[in-house]
């Protein structure tokens, strides 16, 4: 088998399983579906990835990579501030979770696993926590100008993305979203997002 027909066969079992887990969501997709949606036979897909699990992790750690190579120079430029930094951060992550919405999933179940096992993710966020970002916060706080810890803006911000995604497998099978309105309601809320985030820092900042 040529290197080309390998990249191009591995290239559409991860094309076709974005699109399913998308779709179905990580524990409703099958290997089957995802070799149905490939044009392929279940055996090759075994081949390339060994399991379901392995091709959703395999799709994450891309999916992680992709996000951070674009968040991260964002983070560490010494000459943006922190509202500029969530504004365009904030607009990067709903982008990429859009395209990938079990991204929080794989996430969540990661952390509550009660040790991270896949290292693309803990390697990121070490980064995170010692990016120029976190500086910025740390010493707003150490210089008491902002009167709550910097970490609960974090959360903040971590929790107005992921909720909405958490809900939403809920809410496209009840009815009350479709798709699409779940998605103009996240390009709404990646405008709306900063905003909120610069009015906690103004109510918090010490006059």
């Amino acid at each position: 088998m040529s290197s080309i027909t390998e990249v191009s066969t591995e290239e559409k079992i991860k094309d076709a399983a974005r699109k399913i887990f998308t779709k179905k969501g990580f524990l409703a997709t099958t290997i089957r579906d995802i070799a149905t949606e490939a044009d392929i036979n279940i055996a090759s897909v075994n081949y390339y990835f060994r399991s379901k699990e392995k091709l959703f992790e395999f799709i994450m750690d891309e999916t992680i990579g992709r996000l951070f190579n674009k968040i991260e120079p964002v983070l560490n430029n010494e000459e943006m501030g922190v509202d500029e930094k969530i504004e365009i951060c904030v607009g990067y992550y709903i982008d990429n979770i859009l395209e990938n919405p079990d991204f929080v999933f794989f996430t969540v179940s990661e952390v509550m696993s009660g040790s991270l096992t896949n290292l693309s993710m803990v390697n990121k966020m070490k980064s995170l926590e010692k990016s120029h970002f976190a500086r910025q916060l740390k010493a707003l706080h150490t210089a008491g100008k902002i009167s709550f810890h910097p970490v609960n803006l974090l959360w903040n911000i971590t929790g107005m993305i992921f909720f909405p995604f958490l809900t939403r497998p809920r809410m496209l099978e009840s009815g009350y979203f479709t798709s699409e309105e779940f998605t103009a309601l996240m390009l709404e809320r990646k405008k709306l997002i900063p905003i909120w985030m610069k009015q906690i820092i103004r109510v918090g900042m010490i006059e």
